[in-house]
Order: C-alpha cells, then sequence, then structure tokens
C-alpha cells in the first residue's frame, strides 16, 4: 500500500474528512462572519419591508420586495453584475464616508413612471434615458426609497443618504476603486407579479466598526468581568517579567563604502555622535531612553538621564 493511501485510510477511520483547500482571494481580506451577515439580514429586511411599503404606496398597486442576498464583493465585480444600461443613484451617507448606490432596472423604472403617470405600468417598457419630465417623477420616488434606507439601517448606523447624481451607464458611476470592498445587497421587487431586481451598494470599510458593534457579545455578568480583569492583571505582570535585549549605543554614523575598503589596525573614525549628546537606549531599534556611559564597580554601566519626550 502507498504511504499516503494508508495515512488518508487512517484519517478517514478516525473521523477526519478530506477536503479540497479552499481558495484565499487577497483582493478581499475582510470576509463577512456568521455574526455580521446575521446582523445585515436583519438590517436590509427592514428596508425590503420599507421599500414594499414604498412603492406600493407610490404606485398605487400591489407590489412586493424581498431580499434575496448580502455580499461582500469587490466593486468591479458589483458594476459587471449590472446592466450595460440601468438607472443608478448615487448618493452620499454622511456620517459614513464614500458613496453609496441604488441601482433599479430601467423597465422597473418605466413601469413605474406609467403607474405614477396613470397608465397600466405595462411590461413592455423602453429601454433609454428618462426625459426631464420623467426623471422628475422618478426623483421622488428614489428620494423616498433613500429614506427608507436610512430607516432601514438606522438601528446598525444613523445615515443621511442624499442623492448625488444619476448614471445611466456603471461603467462610467465611478463611486470606488475597482478593488475597493463593498456590500452588495441585492433585492426582487415584483410589480404587478413582474419580477425586477434592484441592488444597493454602500462602502465596506465604513460600515464594518458599526458592524463589529453590533455583533459583540451580550454584556456579562460582574462575575465573568471580575474574572477578565483578573486575567488582564495577571497577563500584565507575566509581561513585566520578560527579558528583552537593551543596547546603549551611539547614534548612527555614515560612511562611504570607500571608508569601509581603506579601513586598516589604528584607523580613527569620526563620528556622528556630538560629545555632549547622552547615548540613545535601544529596544528593537526603537529609541525610549538617553544615558551617559558610567561604571558601578568593575562593570559598565548607563546612568539614564533624559527621555525623547523631555529633550523635545
Amino acid at each position: 500500500m502507498h504511504p499516503s493511501t494508508g495515512a488518508a485510510a487512517r484519517r478517514r477511520a478516525g473521523g477526519i474528512v478530506d477536503r479540497p483547500a479552499a481558495s484565499y482571494d487577497f483582493r478581499r481580506p475582510l470576509q463577512l462572519s456568521r455574526e455580521h451577515s446575521r446582523v445585515l439580514q436583519g438590517v436590509f429586511d427592514g428596508f425590503a419591508r420599507q421599500a414594499t411599503t414604498i412603492f406600493t404606496s407610490t404606485l398605487r398597486t400591489v407590489c412586493q420586495v424581498n431580499l434575496e442576498s448580502v455580499e461582500q464583493r469587490t466593486y468591479a465585480e458589483y458594476v459587471e453584475s449590472l446592466g450595460s444600461m440601468t438607472y443608478l443613484t448615487k448618493f452620499s451617507a454622511e456620517p459614513m464616508p464614500g458613496l453609496g448606490v441604488i441601482e433599479l432596472p430601467l423597465p422597473a423604472v418605466m413601469s413605474c413612471v406609467d403607474h405614477m403617470l396613470g397608465g397600466p405600468g405595462a411590461t413592455d417598457q423602453p429601454q433609454r434615458v428618462l426625459t426631464d419630465i420623467e426623471s422628475v417623477v422618478v426623483r421622488g420616488l428614489v428620494d423616498r426609497l433613500l429614506d427608507g434606507l436610512r430607516y432601514g439601517v438606522s438601528e446598525l448606523v444613523a445615515i443621511e443618504p442624499v442623492a448625488t447624481g444619476v448614471e445611466y451607464s456603471p461603467q462610467f458611476a465611478q463611486v470606488a476603486s475597482g478593488n475597493d470592498v463593498i456590500l452588495a445587497v441585492t433585492l426582487t421587487a415584483r410589480i404587478n407579479e413582474q419580477p425586477h431586481r434592484l441592488t444597493v451598494c454602500l462602502p465596506f470599510n465604513g460600515l464594518l466598526p458599526h458592524l463589529t458593534a453590533a455583533a459583540a457579545p451580550a454584556p456579562v455578568s460582574n462575575r465573568e468581568r471580575a474574572e477578565r480583569a483578573a486575567a488582564a492583571e495577571l497577563l500584565d505582570r507575566r509581561l513585566q517579567d520578560v527579558p528583552v535585549d537593551v543596547a546603549v549605543r551611539f547614534r548612527r554614523t555614515l560612511l562611504t563604502p570607500d571608508a569601509f575598503a581603506s579601513l586598516r589596525a589604528g584607523d580613527v573614525l569620526r563620528f556622528g555622535h556630538p560629545a555632549s549628546a547622552p547615548l540613545d537606549v535601544v529596544v528593537d531599534e526603537a529609541v525610549f531612553a538617553h544615558a551617559t556611559a558610567g561604571s558601578t564597580g568593575a562593570t559598565l554601566a548607563a546612568r539614564i538621564v533624559s527621555t525623547p519626550q523631555e529633550l523635545r
């Protein structure tokens, strides 16, 4: 039997299952944890309910919006997932940095315009840029959706979404660089039983601190808090006893390669260290104090005379 075959058999016998190696994408070092996904699902389920009410009341017809997915992607991947022509609204989300996007496919936008202007909202709609009047009509709907987004994510972070522009070609909506990590939210809106895909894009780095705070464990009991404090104190005491290498040395002196090549026994090197300046006390290349040279008995010693803060 081949040795590797025998090892695999022993692993299976011991209950260990061989699994293929999972690829790691270095463009996305931050991954959504289970806790983060749970928080985001709740947040955007709330936004989907808000959007259902907004579409139904604005179009005066039965509509339903459901959350499909919440994914972490790069901005380039998000743009590639959109159609070549769509209705894409850029918005700021203060106090979060960066810009967000709410995207509605043009057939859904045209159907909404038809409804709001008194039409039946037919499914056969033109694929074109909106006129000035249509743009004003749709802007009111988008503003209400942004307000619904503000309300939906309020339990996670308080934002004030404000529309900053509209693009029809996703490639021209430069709200982030291609490798920037974003949060892509996909929803399905049913208008007159016709499904349309809606997406929302938010900067991931702006959301991450709020996600971490929202997914933090519940407050601990007094006993657990005391145990953690005792463990932290013990760790601090142990760290105080860890030995480190300390060097007392002159400041660095720059020499050319010619000076090294011509060095002979008895040569004198001129240091770049002033005679009146103290020596550097260094740990791991970091200067944390200064000292003067001396001795204690038969042993060389250094007397601390100042710290870098005191010398400023």
